[in-house]
């Protein structure tokens, strides 16, 4: 993994890139000051260095179908290191759970599903309890989502950054 030397024009090609990940190259370096060609190696040299992981289109699901969100804490019933494990490890390969964070506090993850309806859920909440290691799954149903992410503030979060990443 190649370390880039961050600086405001490898901050504003990320913000911009959040905004848009659509953008032409042409568009992209005339927005940063740069010719094309620099730019390009500039979003290749992200690329490689894994800070941009990839590109994905943001999708409003209610248009598609109906569906339910649900925000879950689930607290596992041991904290040895295969427990753990075996969590994040069912987490990672079910198609519902779109999201999890370990996190710290009376419980040790945050996971957010997207299911079709409460029965899918139900079913699903039931199958995190008796297959995996945890011992509770405290639900809450989303009503509404505020704000939706939409990216990193940079400006904010690399301007005291390491100078190389």
């Amino acid at each position: 993994m190649a370390h880039i030397k961050m600086d405001r024009i490898f901050v504003k090609i990320l913000s911009l890139l959040q905004k848009n990940g659509r953008i032409s190259n042409s568009d992209l370096s005339e927005q940063v000051n740069l010719s094309a060609s620099p730019c390009h190696q500039r979003m290749r040299k992200l690329e490689k260095s894994g800070i941009i992981k990839g590109y994905m289109a943001r999708l409003d699901l209610s248009k598609l179908r109906h569906h339910d969100t649900i925000i879950a804490e689930v607290a596992l019933n041991s904290h040895n290191m295969e427990s753990f494990v075996q969590f994040e490890q069912y987490a990672r390969n079910h198609n519902r759970i779109v999201e999890c964070f370990k996190v710290s506090g009376p419980f040790d993850y945050f996971v957010r599903f997207i299911c079709k309806d409460m029965e899918e859920y139900n079913k699903l909440s039931d199958e995190i309890l008796s297959e995996t290691n945890a011992a509770t799954c405290k639900s809450f149903v989303v009503l509404q989502h505020v704000k939706e992410f939409t990216g990193y503030p940079l400006d904010e979060l690399v301007d005291d950054a390491p100078e190389y990443i």
